[in-house]
């Protein structure tokens, strides 16, 4: 590949090292939109940008549309055109959700610091599937779906738990060992050499594996809704919730769509409880009681104690 072809300058997907549940969440939020959206918490320099862009421009083929933190309503929902109306023009001006429609992925960098109002519009318009926008002669409402994914750095403020809840799934970025910290250095110094030549079978090698990547996504996605989810899962699902004391029940709803999600992309016949297992805390994590009193994210050994023998036990 020369360095033409590849004219944004972001690691590619497939290189991506560690991170795993943070790319993980962003592959099920893909193959089952319904999920609605990810949030990824975690400190500065944990790759949650890099994994955020390189996955759409993987999935997408360009860049996420990007919400600023000072976004008004009018930039966000959509409202008249300044300009035109200076010139004493009515020209609706299309806002970033319906940007974000068109290019597939809405990105929120430190969601946390963002107005409520304006977290709990788009989260609104990420679960109902309707833009809506009301404005002073101008009122419209068209279909509109788009992926979302918000990060934030828990040291920098949180966000209230009835918007927690509103994110599908949450994941925490984990710091890397020793290995993994060697083979990132490694990585970008390859991808930095590799982006100043004419051509580059590293590079070439890297979108053939993001081109086999999409497939996969796209395959799950197609065949996702007709995934059979058996009963016994589902009661083992409501069983973990009760275990975990989850707040309201669109914790256990997630995780059965999450569950079904990685059987479709494992190309399994049926969700099984591994499945279930392997997403609860992405589907748990943030609907806990005690993330209302400032608890930690963090899914831990008691966490997992808490529904271990539910799964001994199939």
């Amino acid at each position: 590949m020369s360095r033409t072809t590849g004219a944004i300058r972001i690691l590619p997907y497939s290189r991506v090292v560690g991170q795993n549940d943070l790319k993980l969440a962003l592959e099920l939020n893909y193959v089952a939109p319904r999920i609605g959206g990810v949030l990824m918490a975690g400190a500065r320099g944990t790759a949650k940008s890099t994994i955020v862009r390189a996955f759409a421009l993987m999935a997408h083929a360009e860049l996420p549309v990007t919400l600023p933190i000072n976004a008004t309503d009018d930039r966000v929902v959509g409202g008249w055109e300044l300009e035109a109306l200076m010139r004493g023009e009515a020209r609706p001006q299309p806002g970033l959700l319906e940007e974000a429609a068109g290019k597939g992925l809405l990105y929120i960098d430190e969601v946390n610091l963002l107005d409520d109002h304006l977290v709990n519009v788009i989260l609104d318009v990420v679960s109902t599937g309707v833009l809506s926008v009301q404005r002073e002669g101008l009122a419209t409402a068209r279909q509109v779906s788009f992926g979302l994914v918000g990060t934030m750095n828990p040291e920098e403020g949180w966000l209230r738990p009835q918007l927690l809840d509103r994110f599908g799934l949450m994941v925490a970025a984990q710091q890397q060992d020793t290995d993994a910290r060697h083979r990132t250095i490694k990585t970008v110094l390859t991808f930095e050499e590799e982006h100043q030549k004419d051509e580059s079978p590293w590079l070439a090698e890297a979108a053939r594996d993001n081109a086999a990547a999409r497939h996969r996504l796209q395959r799950a996605r197609d065949r996702v809704d007709t995934m059979r989810v058996p009963d016994d899962v589902v009661h083992l699902c409501a069983q973990v919730a009760q275990r975990v004391d989850a707040v309201g029940q669109r914790g256990e709803i997630v995780a059965t769509l999450a569950a079904r999600a990685l059987a479709a992309l494992e190309d399994a016949d049926a969700v099984e409880p591994g499945h279930l297992r392997q997403v609860l805390p992405m589907a748990f994590r943030h609907r806990r009681p005690e993330i209302a009193h400032g608890g930690t994210f963090e899914w831990a050994p008691d966490d997992e104690a808490r529904v271990k023998d539910l799964f001994d036990a199939g």
